[in-house]
């Protein structure tokens, strides 16, 4: 096939759902497929380069920074991507559009079927749908749905990166989508996990965003008189205030800020750690999580849908309410202070992680790709 992606975010711009993007075209390039990314531009990353056989394409879309993206700059990929995805389907003519994000990006999918016949399958990550981040996006969606409905409705085929996600499309939407995993290559999977270190070494990864929820981590890692050191990896509109709390908490000696790092340097600081803190309020199935189940880390995540496909509670980990620290102390404590515990929870880490082997889940991207592209080829729904 020739495969068309679109997507508003392509690293080394963005997060997790575009480092996804980039994996599955690598992928399929790698299945025989020729890929075409249109995406967009930020800083001096070049206009158009090939990286892992997928030939990249950027156009100027307003965006200022790489880890953050606002409305009316997802309106500026849509702005400046719009021709320029017309210009591939008439000229290098793709069987199907992948589009991940239904917003903005399946905006521009559903322009190109429209115009062109050329059909889409659709991915959709957790921000994509009403529920997935409640407190960012809802109000957003109760004004927007009536014209994001048709995006969902003439996708001819979908997929959701999470089973949360999934329930959340077919409750908004009354569609069901294939639910197709984020994934990472398995290889150098560890055949059984390192030694617990001493302190026990915690890492969390994220956007520095209410989401991620590190100001009540911090608040919660005051009381935590047993032995820990922290790792904390990201950036964003919330450092300062992070910084101010690690203060007020006397925890500078035990916390150590890295900001963004090049994904080698934290796949090393992963295999240095022995737990992932995630006490997000909402999850979909974050890359960097999966990443840490390949290295054998246990889980101390929050009890949210967006992390059961992920964090099984009482077998590599445990999820607890956010109602309060005292659930998350008293856990945290009994990984420290129990390194047989710790070290049962890694071990079933290390078996979950076999279930997002990136090489199957291409695959599966493949023949709902194959799907999309032979029953709908120039047929508007």
């Amino acid at each position: 096939m020739k495969i068309l992606t679109l997507c508003y975010e392509y690293p080394p711009v963005g997060g997790g759902g575009g480092r996804m993007a980039h994996q599955v075209s690598a992928g399929l390039v790698g299945l025989g497929h020729e890929v075409r990314v249109q995406t967009v531009r930020v800083g001096d990353i070049p206009s158009r380069e090939r990286r892992d056989g997928v030939e990249i394409f950027r156009t100027f879309g307003f965006r200022r920074r790489a880890d953050r993206c606002s409305v009316p700059e997802m309106g500026g990929f849509l702005a400046t991507s719009f021709l320029p995805a017309l210009r591939h389907i008439s000229e290098w003519k793709p069987d199907v559009i992948h589009a991940h994000f239904a917003v903005p990006t399946g905006a521009l999918a559903l322009a190109c079927r429209l115009l062109t016949g050329t059909p889409y399958m659709l991915t959709a990550h957790l921000g994509d749908l009403p529920g997935g981040n409640p407190d960012q996006t809802d109000s957003l969606f109760r004004f927007l749905n009536p014209a994001i409905l048709p995006i969902w409705k003439n996708a001819s085929a979908v997929s959701a990166s999470s089973s949360f996600a999934a329930g959340l499309a077919r409750t908004a939407y009354h569609i069901d989508p294939a639910i197709i995993l984020n994934g990472v290559s398995m290889d150098g999977l560890a055949a059984k996990p390192r030694p617990a270190s001493s302190p026990t070494a915690l890492v969390a990864i994220g956007r520095f965003h209410p989401q991620k929820n590190f100001l009540w981590m911090v608040e919660a890692l005051r009381g935590c008189e047993f032995p820990w050191r922290l790792t904390l990896i990201g950036d964003g509109g919330q450092r300062g205030e992070v910084e101010a709390a690690i203060a007020r908490a006397g925890l500078g000696n035990r916390i150590r800020l890295m900001g963004w790092v090049p994904e080698q340097t934290m796949r090393e600081v992963l295999e240095d750690s022995d737990i992932l803190l995630m006490p997000s309020t909402s999850e979909g199935n974050p890359v960097a999580a999966i990443e840490a189940l390949k290295r054998g880390l246990a889980i101390l995540g929050s009890d949210i849908g967006g992390l059961s496909d992920i964090l099984e509670d009482g077998g590599n980990g445990f999820a607890v309410s956010l109602a309060g620290p005292e659930a998350f102390r008293e856990r945290l404590a009994m990984l420290c202070r129990d390194p047989l515990l710790l070290e049962k929870m890694k071990s079933r880490s290390l078996a979950i992680a076999t279930h997002f082997d990136l090489t199957t889940i291409v695959k599966q991207f493949e023949r709902l790709l194959l799907d999309a592209a032979l029953p709908g080829k120039n047929q508007v729904g």
